[in-house]
């Protein structure tokens, strides 16, 4: 008799635990994905919005962050192709970027600047080395970008100009840090997605539909959702900080307009089973899309000790953890739910993606509900322990 690779039993357990946090406002709905070893669980629960239709399994989901896997891919095609190479300054393609100048404490005032060392690579920016991104301490460098509509805040598709405007005013602002020198999240991923366009001389929703999305039949994936989609957009919601009573998210209708600006940093949408699609191309190796060397690299820590020292968005987050091309890397194995070598990435407005090659095993959790912290809910962290745990021998 053959084994499962996951006990029915316990996906049934989970089903219960996710059920309960629906239940109790968690969030209005979520569609869940648990696969492995040719099994795949999809779970459909709650409802699309508060007092909305029932959730289905082809639900179209605003996944923030978990855009930054799909342009490092995009990227690494072109270094495949040898019109990128990792460690090529990128002013070639972004002369904006050419002779910057760095603030000399990131805390301190934005004219008090020394000159960049060496310029902005390729590798800076898939690592997010580039030397600007988001600080969450005293800043003035992020202060003065807010107003420009460049690098701060949670995702408003109808507000960044488009791609020439943005790189001009990005270019107004002096860098964080130097390039090279620590990891500041976020704006490599934009960046990026204006170096893969002006490199491939195609518009970045156009790379991605044609290099990625066809090729793995990821037909409700993109950066805005068509008419005939429009009511399987889920509602989007953020949480009250002191109550936890679920308000409309503000921005929640601008993903049914293509923006100006398609953000590389967080401007998907996408279903289940298109991101599943897209987290199984890595999972085995990256046919039809990568080469497997790329996924390799793509998966593996990047960053040097003396680059995590800093810290990340907060002071711990490399503590059993790093960075590859667009994707955190679990390094010690301090939780079931986190074994070394597993990847993947979260989205703010509440998305989560893990592979784990030594399991045989993709998660994703879709909710319409944002996070109120850069970290992961009690919702995300049980759905992970839950998959786990459902692990057959």
């Amino acid at each position: 008799m053959t084994t499962p690779a996951l006990a029915p039993d316990r996906l049934s357990r989970l089903h219960d635990v996710l059920a309960r946090h629906v239940e109790r406002g968690a969030a209005p709905g979520l569609v869940s994905v648990v696969a492995r070893g040719g099994e795949t669980r999809v779970d459909a629960i709650g409802a699309m919005a508060v007092d909305g239709p029932s959730m289905p399994e082809d639900a179209i989901f605003r996944i923030s962050s978990m855009t930054k896997p799909v342009v490092a891919v995009a990227a690494l095609l072109l270094v495949e192709e040898c019109v990128l190479r990792l460690d090529d300054p990128v002013d070639r393609f972004l002369p904006e970027l050419a002779d910057r100048r760095v603030v000399r404490r990131i805390d301190g005032p934005v004219e008090d600047t020394v000159p960049a060392r060496r310029p902005i690579t390729l590798r800076d920016l898939l690592t997010f080395r580039m030397g600007t991104g988001v600080h969450l301490g005293p800043c003035p460098v992020a202060d003065a970008a807010a107003p420009l509509e460049l690098f701060v805040g949670p995702p408003r598709p109808a507000l960044p100009p488009e791609p020439d405007e943005w790189m001009r005013r990005f270019a107004t602002l002096p860098l964080m840090a130097q390039p090279g020198e620590r990891w500041l999240y976020n704006t490599g991923s934009d960046v990026l997605g204006v170096l893969i366009a002006r490199a491939s001389g195609s518009a970045l929703p156009d790379v991605l539909r044609e290099r990625i999305f066809e090729p793995l039949g990821m037909v409700d994936t993109g950066f805005a959702v068509p008419p005939a989609a429009a009511d399987r957009l889920v509602g989007a919601y953020t949480p009250d900080p002191a109550t936890g009573a679920l308000h409309p998210y503000p921005a929640a209708a601008q993903w049914l307009t293509a923006p100006a600006f398609p953000s590389g940093v967080g401007g998907l949408v996408s279903t289940a089973a298109d991101y599943l699609a897209f987290a199984r191309m890595l999972h085995r190796g990256g046919a039809p899309v990568l080469s497997r060397p790329s996924v390799r690299a793509m998966t593996t820590d990047q960053l040097t000790p003396e680059q995590k020292a800093p810290g990340g968005l907060f002071a711990d987050d490399f503590d059993g953890r790093g960075w590859g091309f667009g994707v955190s890397v679990v390094t010690r194995h301090d939780t079931p739910a986190a074994p070394v070598g597993q990847y993947g990435w979260d989205g703010g407005l509440g998305t989560v993606w893990r592979n784990d090659p030594a399991e045989d095993m993709i998660t994703v959790l879709l909710t319409n509900v944002a996070w109120t912290s850069p970290r992961p809910p009690v919702l995300a962290r049980d759905f992970l322990t839950g998959a786990y745990a459902a692990v057959a021998g």
